[in-house]
């Protein structure tokens, strides 16, 4: 499974540093992030981007069922992914303290900080799976290295 899931990630990485090559706007970037990861990765049940937008998350970019629309830093998995700088891997979101159930459905969870040139938080990429446990290191790896090659 780990082999499948890291050539899966390596087509989608990519296809998405293929579609954003010379674009700057930060918006069209996350929709083509959450575009490809949504409709390649298995498992990806909610896909989206949470904006950092006057000192808080608010929703971006997304593909999946309604999301929550603003999140307060420091609250929940996207908000304290925000607050820590660090991206959550949470097996089951149930036994998360604070978890905001935006959708009763989503199960388990990463919530990965997506920083700009200058290091600084502009969002966080948060994609929800109906199932424990679906997503570990090889996720987070991929993740991060998208992200970071995407929007620094």
């Amino acid at each position: 499974m780990s082999l499948e899931k890291e050539t899966k990630y390596q087509r989608c990485r990519e296809r998405i540093l293929a579609l954003c090559e010379g674009e700057e706007d930060v918006v069209a970037k996350m929709a083509s992030v959450v575009g490809v990861l949504h409709n390649e990765m298995e498992g990806f049940y909610w896909t989206g981007f949470y904006r950092v937008v006057d000192g808080g998350l608010v929703i971006g970019p997304y593909q999946g069922t309604v999301g929550c629309l603003r999140i307060e830093v420091g609250r929940g998995v996207c908000g304290t992914a925000a607050k820590v700088g660090e991206t959550q891997v949470v097996p089951d979101v149930y036994e998360f303290p604070g978890h905001i159930a935006c959708d009763a459905s989503s199960r388990s969870e990463i919530v990965v900080p997506v920083k700009d040139a200058s290091g600084s938080l502009i969002a966080v990429l948060d994609v929800d799976s109906t199932e424990k446990g679906t997503f570990d290191e090889v996720d987070q790896k991929f993740l991060e290295g998208i992200l970071a090659e995407v929007f620094s």
